[in-house]
């Protein structure tokens, strides 16, 4: 049986984009090429690799996406074998995608793909973010090939590699009764209106520590935005609990915040990259991989405590 590469590549743009029209005007060839090659895949394997809707596109059946993730991982594969060809060299190089947490990407992104692209200026790296949810679905099905994230509900098929734990703060407004404190009781401020951080997985995480406490939160704000949160800190309207600190302590409307540790004995997050246990890291992934380990290393980019 012979797959050519060409044949995945519509295969995969079809399941990216939904539809063959989609993915026709993506890798800018005819719908009739791309209709033509998947329904030979799917006669060779005997396998029907999608579901057609009728004037709503195309999704990919249970086994058609096992098939997009595989296929996906081999175009990568050839991409750099390409690349390393072309070049003559023992460089490493070629395209990476790579995921972080909303508030991680905030926090270390900017540093960490700065300093890489001067490390190794023949990688290029794709970056995406998201939550939680976001992260997982796109290391399941292949779209990402590495992510940094937290320890959270990470399932068996996904490899976690712990960096650095990142302990809880409280955040207040600098003009907070609170905020010349060396550390705050989450008894103590517990009845004050608590912003919440409200994405998969976070929440939990926070009704938690809540709860270690026997604390009930009284949730005055959400939302998905850490940097909202902040301006909503700042502006005296509660306080929040945050991991991932920033290196300053101002909102971007110009607000004072101070973060201050928790009395209490709390669980940190893990901050730990992911990536699909089944799946051989390529070349190029596994450069970005070892640089992330060594920037949360003491002498690294971030000193941020013990990775556990």
């Amino acid at each position: 049986m012979h797959l050519s590469m060409r044949a995945l590549a519509y295969i995969v743009a079809t399941a990216d984009t939904g539809s063959v029209s989609g993915s026709a005007k993506q890798l800018n060839v005819s719908q009739p090429s791309i209709s033509a090659a998947i329904a030979q895949i799917e006669a060779t394997l005997g396998l029907q690799l999608f579901v057609r809707h009728h004037a709503r596109g195309m999704t990919t059946t249970v086994a058609g996406q096992r098939f997009v993730n595989d296929a996906r991982h081999l175009l990568n594969h050839a991409r750099d074998f390409s690349r390393n060809a072309e070049a003559l060299s023992s460089n490493v190089s070629g395209q990476i995608t790579v995921g972080s947490f909303v508030t991680l990407a905030i926090r270390f992104m900017p540093g960490l793909l700065a300093e890489f692209a001067r490390r190794v200026p023949g990688i290029t790296v794709n970056h995406e973010e998201g939550n939680q949810q976001d992260i997982i679905e796109g290391i399941t099905s292949g779209r990402l090939e590495l992510a940094i994230t937290y320890a959270y509900a990470v399932p068996e098929e996904v490899v976690a590699e712990r960096l650095a734990e990142l302990p809880p703060y409280i955040l207040v407004a600098s003009d907070h009764a609170l905020a010349g404190r060396d550390r705050i009781s989450l008894k103590e401020i517990g009845h004050e209106p608590f912003i919440l951080l409200d994405l998969p997985f976070s929440r939990d995480y926070f009704f938690n520590l809540f709860m270690a406490c026997g604390v009930a939160p009284h949730i005055a704000h959400r939302s998905r935005s850490p940097e909202l949160i902040r301006g909503l800190v700042g502006h005296g309207c509660g306080y929040t609990i945050h991991n991932a600190l920033p290196s300053t302590d101002v909102s971007y409307d110009g607000r004072r915040i101070v973060a201050i540790p928790i009395a209490e004995r709390l669980a940190p997050v893990h901050m730990v990259t992911l990536r699909l246990r089944r799946q051989t890291m390529r070349p190029a992934v596994r450069t970005f991989a070892d640089f992330l380990q060594q920037s949360f290393q003491p002498t690294g980019l971030f000193n941020l405590g013990p990775a556990g």
